[in-house]
């Protein structure tokens, strides 16, 4: 994935409260359920930093994350960057509210471009990667 690549996005409506959806992106117990179970620790306070290690095949993908951007119940920005390869990118959880309805918008923007020799670094992969999360993952998750 490059900068010049439109950002990503998933967007999903979900049956739930906005503190149910909300603990379920920012609470790291919430967080191994649906998403990595590896995540070693998680706080939506601006700043914070951890890292995990994820393989795929014969690599590994230390996740690091740092977030920059807090707003409770509606939003959590985070930077995404890995310690082995070069590339970064921020991801953004947005949160509306509409009734018994929870809408929740993903968008991945690249700020520097991922080697382009690595298949999970297709953009292909990460949308699927992020349909998979979101879309599946998470809204069983919700409404299971």
């Amino acid at each position: 994935m490059k900068t010049t690549d439109e950002p990503i996005t998933v967007q999903e409506t979900f049956t739930a409260t906005v503190d149910k959806v909300w603990k379920a992106i920012t609470e790291v117990k919430e967080m191994r359920l649906w998403f990595f179970d590896n995540i070693e620790s998680f706080k939506p306070e601006i700043g914070f930093q951890t890292q995990f290690l994820v393989r795929v095949e014969n690599r590994k993908y230390t996740h690091r994350w740092k977030v920059i951007e807090v707003i409770p119940d509606k939003k959590i920005s985070y930077t995404w960057s890995y310690k082995e390869y070069t590339g970064d990118a921020f991801v953004t959880f947005e949160l509306l509210e509409k009734q018994k309805e929870i809408t929740l918008k993903l968008s991945l923007t690249i700020t520097e471009d991922f080697p382009s020799d690595i298949p999970e670094f297709t953009r292909d992969s990460c949308q699927q990667g992020w349909n998979y999360f979101i879309g599946e993952r998470l809204r069983e998750y919700l409404e299971n």
